[in-house]
């Protein structure tokens, strides 16, 4: 065995491995310390924020903290908007007058607030959120103020807040059924608009996921264009009444030239299509006008052009139009709507290149197929009011026109 003295770690320190030791959180003792900020300073949204931004608050852990505080006037319990223990101070939103002068610098203190610290926003999102879904817990006057501060911060473009952070919570049943959700989205509807206009509104409910479904907000009672209509024309909201009629006429307009396609494309009965278009009419009470637009639209699209061949693409539109005459005669019942077939036809061979030159044999078909009036054509020929193309088409019809006029002539 060696005589050797074996090494020993005596007088060498041993470095230990150190553990993250988490302080645990304390979001009364901070909340405490914006409350007293607040009555330090009697409210004062310009000092407050001075001071906030001076003092050592640890507003990356108690976000949600800090705008309970702003809200309410101190913190709430947990998955509730009743007040916590701890102190608490009178300048809150809530605490305010219903009114957009007192609510305004509120929002503009956020702004000041977010601007410094902009990882806020997730917190003002998370509490926004919880508020929106407990509705029913607050007062009409605290709602009211809820509705208006939402409004004002979306006026503001309060920084990085997503609309469909308010919308979302807002369609939560119990608060749809008990009408508590239409009479929030009412007083925003109605604070937004001083400063904006219909189509900034419109904008935020795209960007909200909502355009779509405003009726979604009304307990389902009253959940009808007529009732949409009769509520937020009572509020005064007239221009948001006409939005969503246009929106419903625009939907009706597009289910029945999706159904007329289907049937186009599957050769139907002309007689089944023909009772299917009138009884969508009838429905959805649509404008004869729009109804000739829509049938020349589908009538053209069903069409199988066939590249650069200009004969047979000429066959193929004329066959068409023969085909489907009887369809546009039922609907074509007056020289107006005859009229307005011809500034059809006339935009899309002038939009159209492979049409541009079919447009007499177009129009000398229709008035084959007792389409279009002999009165019709002649008035288009002399006084037609639509530009576009206007003169190449009045001389391609010319010697149609001719025709017509010294057959009248000799009749």
């Amino acid at each position: 065995m060696s005589s050797k003295e074996k090494p020993t770690l005596g007088g060498t320190r041993i470095k230990t491995r150190k553990r993250n030791i988490a302080a645990p959180l304390d979001p009364a003792a901070f909340a405490d310390a914006v409350v007293q900020i607040y009555l330090d300073n009697a409210g004062d949204l310009e000092l407050v924020p001075k001071n906030l931004e001076s003092s050592d608050l640890n507003f990356s852990r108690y976000g949600d903290t800090f705008f309970e505080v702003v809200f309410t006037g101190g913190r709430t319990q947990p998955g509730t908007i009743k007040p916590d223990e701890g102190e608490r101070h009178p300048y809150s939103v809530i605490e305010c007058e219903a009114k957009r002068e007192t609510i305004l610098p509120s929002v503009i203190y956020i702004q000041k607030i977010l601007r410094r610290r902009p990882f806020l926003i997730k917190n003002l999102e998370n509490v926004m959120r919880r508020f929106l879904q407990s509705l029913e817990l607050f007062e009409d006057n605290e709602r009211k103020k809820l509705a208006i501060f939402t409004a004002l911060a979306f006026s503001q473009k309060l920084s990085g807040l997503p609309p469909e952070t308010v919308f979302q919570p807002l369609l939560k049943d119990n608060l749809v059924v008990k009408g508590l959700v239409l009479s929030f989205i009412t007083d925003f509807f109605k604070e937004y608009l001083v400063d904006n206009s219909l189509d900034d509104l419109i904008s935020i409910l795209k960007r909200g996921k909502m355009e779509d479904n405003l009726m979604d907000f009304f307990p389902s009672a009253k959940r009808s264009p007529e009732g949409f209509s009769e509520h937020f024309t009572k509020e005064g909201l007239v221009p948001l009444v006409e939005y969503n009629e246009k929106k419903i006429f625009e939907v009706k307009l597009k289910e029945m030239k999706s159904a007329l396609t289907t049937q186009i494309a599957e050769e139907s009965d002309i007689s089944e299509v023909i009772e299917n278009v009138k009884q969508r009419v009838k429905d959805a009470k649509l404008p004869d006008i729009e109804v000739v637009r829509i049938l020349w639209d589908v009538i053209m699209d069903a069409v199988q052009w066939s590249g650069k061949n200009q004969q047979q693409n000429a066959n193929s539109a004329l066959r068409q139009v023969k085909t489907w005459a009887r369809l546009l005669n039922s609907f074509c019942s007056s020289g107006k709507l005859e009229l307005e077939l011809m500034y059809k036809v006339q935009m899309q061979c002038y939009e159209d290149a492979k049409l541009m030159k079919l447009f007499p044999e177009i129009v000398k078909s229709l008035y084959d197929q007792d389409v279009l009036a002999e009165d019709t054509i002649l008035y288009w020929f002399r006084k037609g009011s639509n530009p576009k193309g206007r003169q190449t088409f009045v001389k391609a019809l010319e010697p149609f026109v001719n025709w017509l006029e010294e057959a009248e002539e000799e009749e």
